[in-house]
């Protein structure tokens, strides 16, 4: 422990916090399938490489930086589009229909960039992101963060949007009530992959280069980032935490998991260990409430056991 700086962690952790915001977006992505739809869709893995495929090459062959983030979060609602046609008018599970599309946006990445990785320079490209400037990425992370969230909060308002989440919660009964809940799950699909694809053009100039395979791992780290922000959230708020702050929470989880990473970098330990520490802390997450709650029944049982007595 002798050898390691302290001051170079902190000197990492800003780097941390522009990577989770990139990321963040797509953990909002995730967000509305996993929590809002109650859909296991494994698309993003493909969707977030599809968004910096379609960014890159549309700067590259000169097409404005915020039109190429336009193209890029359009080509992620036809990737969560595809997902959920082959989900609601073809009948395959959720499941499969995910990784049916992430196969294909493996071979479509390759044929859109026509190799497995394009670069892109800040220093010939105006960039919105670049690593080189962490302070103006973790602005501009913010500002789409916060649009973004907006956004969504008022659209869940809407009839449109109560549509959505009406049929993730009782798909059955919102059926009963009129709903066509396949049409809600192919907008809340569409949404949550256009949301992968806006974050896939941004981490593409972020990191300098989009790779057919900068997705491979995807859902792991925004399923780590909802349930880590889902947990903290729920401890320090309670009852007060609205669905805002559930999408603000996922943002923040992205955050702490990368900051976990560049950690776990900062004390020596190998890179091909980050999948088994994703693992590792996606499990710890995902029981701490479960365990709450089997100790909160444990304690009601003792108390009325004692009050009996």
């Amino acid at each position: 422990m002798g050898g390691l700086s302290i001051a170079s962690l902190v000197a990492a952790m800003p780097a941390s916090v522009a990577q989770g915001l990139i990321w963040g977006l797509m953990a909002i992505g995730v967000f509305i399938t996993f929590k809002i739809l109650n859909f296991a869709d494994l698309t993003v893995d493909g969707s977030i490489a599809l968004g910096g495929a379609v960014a890159v090459m549309a700067v590259t062959n000169g097409c404005p930086v915020p039109v190429a983030m336009l193209l890029a979060t359009l080509s992620g609602v036809l990737a969560g589009l595809v997902t959920g046609i082959l989900n609601t008018l073809l009948g395959i599970p959720d499941i499969l229909a995910g990784i049916l599309s992430q196969i294909a946006l493996y071979s479509i990445n390759m044929n859109i960039m026509g190799k497995a990785n394009t670069a892109i320079s800040v220093a010939k490209y105006n960039l919105i992101v670049t690593l080189r400037d962490i302070t103006h990425t973790i602005i501009v992370g913010l500002i789409f963060i916060v649009a973004i969230i907006a956004l969504l909060y008022w659209f869940f308002g809407t009839e449109r949007g109560a549509t959505v989440r009406v049929t993730g919660c009782n798909e059955n009964m919102a059926r009963a009530q009129g709903i066509n809940t396949n049409t809600a799950k192919v907008v809340g699909l569409s949404i949550s992959n256009g949301l992968v694809g806006l974050s896939g053009s941004l981490l593409a100039q972020y990191q300098g280069n989009a790779d057919v395979n900068m997705g491979r791992g995807a859902i792991v780290i925004g399923l780590a980032a909802v349930i880590i922000g889902e947990v903290i959230g729920e401890a320090l708020l309670r009852k007060y935490l609205n669905f805002a702050g559930r999408m603000a929470f996922a943002v923040i989880g992205a955050i702490i998991y990368y900051m976990v990473i560049t950690f776990v970098l900062w004390l020596g330990l190998p890179s091909w260990n980050m999948k088994l520490i994703s693992a590792i802390v996606v499990a710890v997450f995902l029981a701490v409430p479960h365990l709450k709650g089997k100790y909160k029944s444990s304690f009601a049982g003792a108390s009325k056991k004692g009050g009996a007595m």
